[in-house]
């Protein structure tokens, strides 16, 4: 109970610093309370220290690239603010693991899931960010042909080499605070895991993705009902009911599901 309060004053004060900061909206800092409690008040320090890299880098770099990634912001579901939804696709797999844990601290699947799951949702953060100052536009996953920067679904070299320093800076990160036999096979390991989810993100957001078109301004967008000119935005393509948080929770699943899979390869 006591590791619980410490969690919950943490998981306080992160979300309060990230709210005033403005990367949080106040939804999205109530979400933040919830997750980082579990995570800070049922994993531990460790746990927590990996829960802040994610947060604070990703944040930095929305914040840093927030100019150049400003003309995209039509085609995006929301805006910079992260909210309630955001908060909980990007950390609600990892809570769960740091639960598991808590039920099972002597397993050490938990951990790796959670790690891969974090460098999941960062390595898909950092191509989101860093992949608009890619020179040239990017292709989408599924086809191979070009598309306007900020698609669903496009990818670029820029972009694949920024998700690949998200997923290896949790992934360092992780053997730095919790080292253990096998660093290089396991760093590589969850550096891996955390690329390919978020391979499978842009996978989603190319094939079933719900994506809309404004009738006014002839562009495909995220937003719905509304664009950002007004307009009402009509459905397009992919199931109506999985919008961007919900790519991202898959995204976050993913990557746990592979960094188990990898473990149980060598284990």
């Amino acid at each position: 109970m006591t590791q619980l309060l410490y969690g919950f004053l943490l998981a306080v004060i992160v979300a309060f610093a990230a709210y005033r900061a403005h990367s949080l909206s106040t939804s999205g800092a109530l979400a933040a309370v919830l997750i980082g409690t579990v995570i800070f008040g049922l994993g531990g320090w460790q746990w927590a220290v990996i829960l802040l890299v994610f947060f604070i880098s990703s944040s930095l770099l929305s914040r840093l690239f927030a100019k150049r990634k400003s003309s995209l912001n039509e085609k995006f579901d929301k805006g910079g603010q992260r909210d309630a939804g955001q908060v909980l696709a990007n950390g609600g797999i990892a809570a769960l693991f740091a639960g598991l844990h808590f039920f099972l601290p002597s397993a050490s699947w938990p951990w790796l899931a959670f790690t891969a799951s974090l460098a999941a949702v960062n390595a898909d953060t950092w191509a989101t960010e860093l992949g608009v100052l890619n020179p040239t536009p990017p292709r989408l996953i599924t086809t191979g042909h070009l598309v306007e920067k900020g698609t669903s679904g496009g990818i670029s070299w820029g972009g694949t080499l920024a998700a690949l320093a998200g997923a290896g800076l949790v992934a360092a990160c992780a053997q730095l605070v919790r080292p253990g036999s096998g660093f290089l096979l396991t760093f590589s390991f969850t550096t891996l895991a955390g690329l390919l989810g978020a391979f499978f993100d842009s996978f989603l957001g190319a094939t079933f993705q719900a994506i809309y078109t404004c009738p006014h301004c002839n562009k495909e967008t995220e937003r719905h009902p509304v664009h950002t000119c007004g307009t009402a935005t009509t459905h397009l393509r992919g199931f109506k009911w999985l919008n961007n948080d919900l790519v991202n929770v898959g995204c976050a699943l993913a990557g746990s599901l592979l960094g188990l899979a990898f473990l149980r390869m060598v284990g």
